[in-house]
């Protein structure tokens, strides 16, 4: 396994409204140690909207305002993975695209070629909903999606979803205390895919359906896809660092 996309989103990097610190400090240190084993890393990271509500407090209910938070907090969360970043003298980058860039081939291996140059030099993409322009996303929850086109256009081996959720159940952990995660699992069913969307906080946009449809996606593409936690980081680092998988759950054919 040579190149990993790694997906987090709005839940677990806001904490009491603002940007968790730690858990940005703790996934920065991650990929860092993953660098050093010679994976390369591309980052999609949700947090911009969040990012902007602690400057300026907006009604978020309304997408033009939505659209306004993106644009204060996107350099706000940039500035920050560069300050933690920096700490293991590594630089970061942005890419913003839309659903569109991912549409057209020409935009696609335009943003291909940038991030192959960014990743032969050891500088960390990091990919982002373009939410100001992008409005569906603000609405329905597009990161998810995103990040596994990601791992598709650009190549990578495996997509990993860092969630509030720390794997597939068979039924809701929190309504059903026998509830048992799946360590791996195939191909989904339609039923389970077009499911209601489950969003659990006030800037997350997804849920687990969307986790499952980008697991699916990937793996009619050929490409696997593991979902684990991203309040605590020891399942993801045992599975692509050491090869051992303690939790989570891996999708692959």
């Amino acid at each position: 396994m040579k190149r990993i996309v790694i997906k987090v989103g709005s839940h677990v990097l806001t904490e009491n409204g603002d940007i968790s610190k730690d858990r940005m400090a703790s996934l920065v240190e991650l990929i860092a140690s993953l660098q050093k084993t010679g994976k390369e890393v591309i980052l999609v990271s949700s947090g911009a909207v969040s990012s902007g509500y602690t400057q300026l407090k907006l009604d978020k209910s309304f997408i033009p305002n939505k659209q306004a938070l993106a644009a204060i907090g996107q350099p706000l969360l940039l500035r920050m993975y560069q300050e933690k970043f920096a700490r293991y003298n590594m630089l970061c980058s942005q890419i913003l695209l839309t659903a569109s860039d991912l549409d057209s081939r020409k935009r696609t291996e335009h943003a291909k070629q940038a991030i192959e140059v960014l990743l032969s030099n050891n500088v960390i993409p990091i990919i982002n909903e373009n939410d100001v322009t992008a409005t569906e996303e603000l609405v329905f929850g597009d990161n998810d999606r995103l990040s596994a086109h990601v791992a598709y256009h650009f190549d990578a081996d495996m997509l990993a979803i860092l969630s509030d959720i720390d794997g597939y159940y068979n039924k809701d952990p929190r309504e059903f205390k026998d509830a048992v995660v799946f360590k791996e699992h195939g191909f989904l069913d339609e039923k389970t895919l077009t499911s209601e969307h489950t969003p659990n906080n006030e800037f997350a946009t997804g849920g687990i359906v969307t986790k499952l449809q980008s697991a699916q996606f990937l793996l009619e593409n050929g490409k696997e896809m593991f979902l684990a936690s991203g309040f605590d980081l020891s399942d993801i680092r045992s599975f692509l660092i050491d090869g051992i998988q303690q939790g989570g759950t891996l999708f692959r054919v």
